[in-house]
């Protein structure tokens, strides 16, 4: 009898239990207007856009790992370049008829521009602080070597010159004057070698991890905004209203899951973005696929050779190799301390972040973005064979590759450092079957209840722009008010205009940015007179401006 009482007990304990767990769950449900997911820089800056547009939206920030700003946006994992197209080659890549096209170089210049801009309007805010501690300046350098480089050089000089964007660059071919801009690469090197080098002043060296900390740490002194960090998104489901419950996982608390109910989901989970877009199942996402590349640098904090190098110096992709393999030596400043990055070299993993899963490549892969993939593997041999010969490289290979740049470099002031994964976009085209995207795409549906930011080149430096396309594209009718207008072009002065080609709005724009920012800033001089390239059209193909690696 006892045992069939303890029985009945347990059964009506058990049976009572369970409406109240139910109950106990609905109460962790949560409900917000706006759910940022990854707490990298394109979530903190689309959160501070809707915080100063529409301060009565509430916000919440989940992040997976148990801080902001530790992926790609980590300062130690990309090359914390103010991406503005100064030094970088691939943006301007030369012609079957050896012209140079100038026009992704215009568009990436005038993209850093707004996030100048955007940061600006934050240190006056009072939002972020101290512009030493996340922008500095660092002058932006293109180095090459050989006739033909120094030919191409010559050419991409000459052709920004027509563009007000890149007024103030300078041009040399004299050993003593490469040498007083960037010592390093100049020791050692063999005094017959013909080389070229343009050099542009106000070029910069930018910590994004710092930014996203500041612009996260200002959101949270907000009421109606919440970080939820060691918070895993595991599911996603359309409700009736067009609004999302998605489930989240707490992997501090036995991976408890709760729901949060939000109007607007943004992805901005850097290489994981992919993978959560799939899960929404909007049709929009089956036009992708994701190709996941890896970079290291060597690293030098030896005082001898950081303070003797100041600038970021681009070169030339070697020959055979693809535009993304552009190697640069670099100042870099990051938590106040000056050290120096060479790099990047290429690595492959099948994760799509650096604190990943090696399943991520496989369980993206889909019926419907397999032959896009394969068909850019087959269209990109160049880039399949680079990769599998950067794998294979040694410590002496790498450190061989540095003496390219740095010929004096002792190797016993070199580390190994992993950085960042990137994820690529592939893209369904219906000539070709699947095209290897350069930049980032933003992807809605076409309600405008949920996007991602898929790729990765020029990512973090053109954050501003990026997120102010994404608001375009999802809030069209909030940014076509009058009253989101004029708060825009307050937060981005130069908002709904171009730069290039009025010199009177691009030096305006440049001082103001430059004096709230600190950074160094003087009018532009007559530009050098520089040798003319000869012409010499190829009979190779366009080059493909593949991404940087390490971005």
């Amino acid at each position: 009898m006892k045992k069939m009482t303890a029985l009945l007990l347990a059964a009506a304990a058990s049976f009572s239990a369970a409406p109240m767990a139910a109950k106990a769950q609905a109460s962790q449900d949560q409900e917000t207007d706006v759910l940022l997911i990854g707490g990298g820089i394109m979530s903190a800056t689309l959160g501070t856009y809707l915080q100063e547009l529409q301060p009565d939206w509430s916000m919440t920030m989940v992040e997976r790992l148990d801080g902001v700003a530790q992926e790609s946006s980590n300062g130690w994992n990309n090359a914390g370049t103010g991406h503005s197209a100064l030094m970088e080659l691939n943006y301007t890549p030369q012609k079957k008829d050896g012209s140079i096209s100038i026009e992704k170089a215009v568009e990436i210049n005038e993209a850093f521009q707004i996030s100048r801009q955007f940061w600006s309007h934050q240190v006056n805010s009072g939002v972020m602080h101290d512009p030493h501690s996340f922008i500095n300046t660092v002058p932006h350098m293109s180095f090459v070597w050989g006739d033909d480089n120094v030919n191409f050089l010559r050419g991409r000089y000459a052709a920004l010159q027509q563009s007000t964007l890149f007024r103030g660059m300078k041009y040399s071919e004299d050993h003593a004057q490469i040498k007083e801009w960037a010592p390093l690469v100049m020791e050692g090197r063999d005094p017959n070698q013909k080389v070229a080098a343009t050099r542009t002043e106000i070029g910069t060296d930018v910590n994004y991890g710092e930014i996203t900390r500041q612009l996260v740490g200002s959101l949270q002194k907000k009421e109606n905004f919440t970080l939820s960090l060691n918070s895993e998104v595991r599911g996603f489901k359309r409700n009736a209203d067009n609004t999302w419950s998605v489930t989240v996982a707490d992997l501090k608390h036995n991976e408890e899951e709760h729901v949060i109910k939000a109007k607007f989901v943004f992805i901005g989970a850097g290489g994981a973005a992919l993978k959560l877009l799939q899960e929404t199942g909007i049709p929009e996402a089956e036009n992708y696929a994701g190709f996941p590349v890896g970079g290291q640098f060597l690293v030098s904090e030896n005082p001898d050779v950081v303070n003797r190098h100041l600038a970021k110096v681009y070169g030339q992709a070697s020959v055979g190799a693809p535009p993304m393999s552009v190697p640069h030596i670099d100042t870099r400043i990051l938590d106040g301390k000056r050290v120096v990055l060479f790099g990047p070299f290429a690595t492959f993993s099948t994760k799509f972040l650096k604190n990943g899963s090696l399943w991520d490549l496989l369980s993206s892969t889909t019926t419907s973005n397999v032959g896009p993939m394969v068909d850019v593997g087959l269209d990109n041999f160049d880039l399949v064979k680079y990769l599998i010969s950067q794998v294979m490289l040694s410590d002496d290979d790498r450190f061989e590759a540095l003496k390219e740049y740095y010929p004096d470099a002792k190797q016993a002031d070199w580390r190994l450092w992993q950085a960042g994964q990137r994820v690529q976009i592939i893209k369904r085209d219906e000539e070709k079957g699947g095209v290897l995207r350069l930049g980032t795409e933003v992807v809605s549906d076409k309600e405008g209840t949920v996007a991602a930011l898929l790729g990765a080149s020029p990512g973090a430096s053109t954050a501003a722009p990026i997120m102010l396309h994404l608001m375009e594209k999802v809030f069209k009718d909030k940014v076509a008010s009058p009253e989101w207008q004029a708060k825009l072009k307050t937060i981005i002065p130069s908002y709904g205009t171009a730069l290039n080609g009025n010199i009177d709005a691009t030096e305006q724009e440049l001082e103001y940015t430059s004096r709230v920012l600190q950074l160094k800033y003087e009018k532009p001089q007559a530009p050098d007179a520089a040798p003319q390239a000869q012409p010499q059209a190829t009979s190779q193909p366009e080059s493909k401006p593949v991404a940087d690696i390490a971005l």
